[in-house]
């Protein structure tokens, strides 16, 4: 038996005015995940508990079968494995964002403008990273580029005992003066940033962005503190074998520490303008090929949540459903398989960041029917009528892998 997980990242929400009071979920034109509503299985489940923050880690590792719990030790840990850094146990490793400040001259008195630095691209990300590497990396830290605004800062023999380090895409609009905390071991990155700062402002791959309308790179934002350890594979857990695709460096990371083989796709970005087919055909050939479970995960909706763009998260529902789950329906017509799709938080368009609500999902199996529930179509309020509610995440994959 084949098996496809269709991990649709910050997907959930809430209701939106701009849409008649309807989620993106409901909004959205997706008749083959409605199409799989009359013989699937539908429920909720709660993949972030509430003593933990509602994180695409955490909730990943959750809906992957890994109690958080247990196993979470930090974000940025998952990416620099996904970035191919490697840890020392001793190293504390932090996610570094390009983002864009405002321009007040006081850096406690700016506000964080974009946590993405406008989308800046994988290559001129590069070139700030290098330099800010090449200005700022003495004992004991050191820089690592990565894609898009998402890179690593290692700080050897570091400590995890640095207070509240604010996620950027959860104070967006707000002066960082209040997210800047007093533990005495966060000195040494705030001073990182606030260097950074001076080092960016007139850099000239800025003074090009804003010559051509863009939003600078003007600053790194640390943030997502961890130590690496060691993961149980997934096919010790589960009898399978995996293989992990995403465009993001924390999933693919996630797929390395558990032992998936983790499949680069050309063209995959995590945005709108993604590689939809290509995901999905990649996944088709790793089962083909004789993968068991392949996890395909797609940022877009989250990044849409996070810019409140509502057009952009309907959209990005519609693609997922015609681009990639229509091709692995016509691959699979006449062979077994199973596919569970699920969010792995919400993204409300309304808060512009994570919750821990739980999220929807959906298991179809081509051999099995579980009409009972008579769902015409998948969506939070559909999902939330069923009797099914899981109330810990890694209870989902255990169901999916087990359930006939």
């Amino acid at each position: 038996m084949k098996h496809l997980v269709l991990l649709c990242d910050g997907m959930s929400d809430r209701p939106v005015r701009e849409l008649g009071g309807l989620t993106p979920m409901e909004a959205a034109k997706k008749p083959h995940m409605d199409r799989l509503c009359a013989t699937a299985e539908l429920g909720m489940v709660k993949t972030v508990q509430d003593d933990m923050p509602p994180g695409s880690d955490v909730a990943n590792l959750s809906v992957l079968g890994y109690d958080p719990g247990v196993y979470y030790s930090g974000r940025s840990p998952l990416e620099a494995a996904g970035a191919g850094v490697t840890m020392k146990p001793s190293d504390v490793s932090f996610r570094c964002n390009l983002v864009t400040l405002s321009d007040e001259p006081d850096f406690r008195g700016k506000t964080m403008l974009d946590y993405c630095a406008g989308d800046i691209s994988s290559e001129e990300a590069d070139v700030l990273i290098k330099f800010i590497d090449e200005n700022l990396s003495k004992p004991p830290f050191k820089f690592h580029s990565g894609v898009s605004y998402r890179h690593l800062l290692i700080r050897d023999n570091g400590t995890l005992e640095v207070g509240a380090l604010t996620p950027p895409h959860d104070i967006l609009d707000k002066k960082i003066a209040d997210y800047i905390n007093p533990n005495p071991h966060s000195h040494e990155l705030y001073a990182l940033m606030e260097k950074s700062a001076e080092l960016l402002k007139n850099h000239p791959v800025n003074l090009e962005r804003v010559k051509n309308g863009k939003r600078p790179a003007n600053s790194i934002w640390l943030w997502g503190e961890g130590k690496s350890r060691a993961f149980p594979s997934f096919r010790e857990k589960f009898g399978l074998t995996g293989a992990m695709i995403s465009a993001v460096d924390l999933l693919k990371g996630i797929g390395k520490s558990v032992g998936m083989d983790v499949i680069n796709v050309p063209g995959a970005t995590g945005y709108l303008d993604t590689n939809f087919e290509g995901k999905a055909n990649a996944a088709i050939a790793a089962l083909k090929a004789g993968a068991d479970l392949v996890y395909l995960h797609v940022e877009a909706p989250d990044e849409c949540g996070h810019r409140a763009e509502v057009a952009g998260k309907v959209k990005a529902i519609e693609l997922i459903d015609e681009r990639i789950l229509k091709l692995v329906l016509d691959a699979f017509e006449h062979e077994p398989i199973k596919i569970l799709i699920c969010p792995d938080h919400p993204t409300p368009l309304e808060l512009r960041t994570h919750t821990n609500e739980p999220v929807p999902f959906l298991i179809y199996d081509s051999r099995a029917d579980f009409s009972g529930a008579g769902a015409t179509t998948f969506t939070e309020r559909t999902t939330t009528e069923s009797s099914l509610y899981l109330p810990f995440g890694h209870e989902l994959m255990d169901r999916f892998v087990s359930v006939d």
